[in-house]
């Protein structure tokens, strides 16, 4: 235990030395090839989050890369893996509370922002060269669900870009509905729908409005074979609760616990899951 007061500047000094001597060093961390230690030479790196209009008088969009190995260093060519195309950045910034500055290399275990147009989403692999695919962050089943509507159509491409841009960052989970096309947002706690409600409106200018959606459960299909009786026979029974995340992967919602003990029992090939990845 410290004591201190950084208003004072008495005691933070010595924090600071401890925090230093205690912290854990840069880890190892499992792509799907292989191990990747801090201490190589060549850089890789992984996107774990992005931000759109951290800056409101630019309309930015920021990429956040974790440094797992090797340096990042600023105006250097590098892989983008899902892509396979090499991207340079010529302004990687570094963040000290609410400033933010240029940097010119950054070690394992940094965070670097990166400009973003579009290219980048959470899990992307940034590489020296070689192809590796980190474990991206997992979705988890949201708690709440709710349609969302278009309250002005003469914003509706405001509102999709809003959309699309708030779901990359992780805020929430937008759900297509395989039936009607109807886009369901899925959400851990209800207060997340008036921020998403506020920003599309204020950072986007478009307005929305949501209905309630009785669901209990978003579980990610991973069928035994896409091609056998079972499947089929899940897809045409099911179809109402079925629909598409944001890669277009297949979800199952789920009215009930009823209903999905009674699916995961009459259909065994086809395997649900909690998260959006699985082994």
């Amino acid at each position: 235990m410290f004591f201190g007061s950084a208003l004072n500047n008495f005691g933070v000094r010595e924090l600071l030395d401890c925090f230093i001597e205690i912290a854990p060093p840069p880890r190892a961390k499992m792509a799907e090839e292989r191990l990747v230690k801090a201490n190589e030479r060549e850089f890789s790196g992984f996107v774990f989050k992005i931000h759109a209009n951290m800056d409101p008088k630019h309309r930015d969009r920021l990429a956040f890369i974790k440094v797992v190995s090797g340096t990042f260093e600023r105006n250097t060519p590098y892989l983008h893996v899902r892509q396979d195309k090499k991207l340079k950045f010529s302004s990687p910034n570094a963040f000290f509370a609410e400033k933010k500055e240029i940097v010119d290399v950054s070690y394992p275990g940094d965070i670097v922002g990166l400009h973003d147009t579009g290219n980048f989403k959470i899990g992307d692999t940034l590489t020296s060269g070689e192809k590796l695919h980190y474990k991206g962050i997992p979705s988890f089943s949201p708690e709440h669900f709710r349609y969302i509507n278009n309250a002005d159509p003469m914003k509706a491409k405001q509102l999709y870009k809003g959309i699309d841009q708030l779901m990359d960052e992780g805020v929430a989970q937008l759900f297509t509905l395989e039936m009607n096309g109807r886009k369901v947002i899925g959400t851990v706690g209800a207060l997340q729908y008036e921020v998403i409600q506020y920003r599309l409106e204020h950072e986007y200018g478009a307005k929305c409005t949501y209905e309630n959606f009785p669901v209990h459960k978003a579980c990610w299909v991973e069928p035994m074979d896409k091609n056998n009786e079972e499947f089929t026979e899940f897809k045409r029974v099911k179809q109402k609760f079925l629909a598409t995340d944001k890669r277009g992967q297949l979800v199952f919602l789920a009215d009930s616990p009823f209903s999905l003990q009674m699916t995961q029992q009459k259909y065994p090939s086809v395997k649900l899951h909690y998260t959006s990845e699985f082994e």
